[in-house]
């Protein structure tokens, strides 16, 4: 009765923050004002689940390529949240019903990950959105992982930053759920519905910390290859860091 009774109020929370921020959203674009609703907009999503969200590190806000650990679609509202970004995301998800709706609306990249004849032309996309001044994430893993761990790195996108089209810093950041990362994590064959009832469902705060690690300039490592290898490195040193009870940054 408790996980009903929160999976309702969560929804009626989001759909009633919608209805605040759509509205707005749409008259600041009618005066061609920068809009900051849809940000808004997701950081409620995130305080509406139970984020309590603490920053830590030197956030750059502009001319930035932001690397993230990827844990769960709920990694989206809380980065969102806090720096306004948009994403590089699969293009399936592009179809989902409402999300990607409000995906595009937050101007996220769709991308595909299984056609490779493809990779040229999404470059080039992501090259025009760094020209247009905003931020930019991406989850390098290709999927999720269960917030103790890192895939892999995938270095196809880096191209974009091989040169980055204007003077851009790469900033690598650590997305952190603490002890609740499992009932966070979206991993294996779990529906996206499931693990989106499995976390409406949840009593309790969600502490959350997103570090902002030290940023580096591409152009000190060539090739794309090297300087996803770079952000990488400083992902799983600040993940053994945050694991062990060190200082992060």
């Amino acid at each position: 009765m408790v996980g009903a009774l929160l999976i309702g109020l969560r929804l009626l929370g989001i759909i009633l923050s919608l209805a605040i921020c759509l509205p707005m959203h749409y008259l600041w674009r009618l005066f061609r004002l920068p809009s900051p609703w849809p940000r808004f907009f997701l950081w409620l999503v995130a305080t509406n689940c139970g984020a309590l969200i603490k920053t830590e590190g030197h956030r750059l806000k502009h001319d930035v390529f932001y690397v993230s650990n990827h844990v769960s679609w709920f990694d989206i509202p809380v980065i969102a949240g806090v720096t306004g970004c948009t994403f590089v995301a699969q293009d399936g998800i592009a179809s989902w019903p409402i999300i990607g709706w409000l995906c595009r609306i937050n101007k996220t990249i769709f991308v595909s990950r299984t056609d490779r004849m493809q990779v040229g032309g999404q470059i080039d996309i992501i090259r025009e959105a760094i020209e247009e001044k905003y931020p930019i994430t991406v989850f390098p893993e290709g999927t999720t992982t269960d917030g103790h761990s890192l895939l892999p790195f995938k270095p196809s996108l880096f191209e974009a930053m091989a040169p980055p089209p204007k003077p851009t810093k790469v900033q690598p950041m650590l997305l952190n759920f603490g002890k609740v990362s499992k009932d966070i994590a979206w991993v294996g064959e779990e529906p996206a519905v499931e693990n989106a009832k499995r976390l409406f469902a949840r009593f309790g705060v969600i502490p959350t910390t997103l570090y902002f690690l030290e940023p580096f300039d591409p152009a000190d490592f060539g090739d794309r290859k090297a300087i996803c290898a770079e952000a990488e490195r400083r992902i799983a040193k600040a993940l053994s860091a945050s694991l062990s009870g060190e200082p992060v940054v």
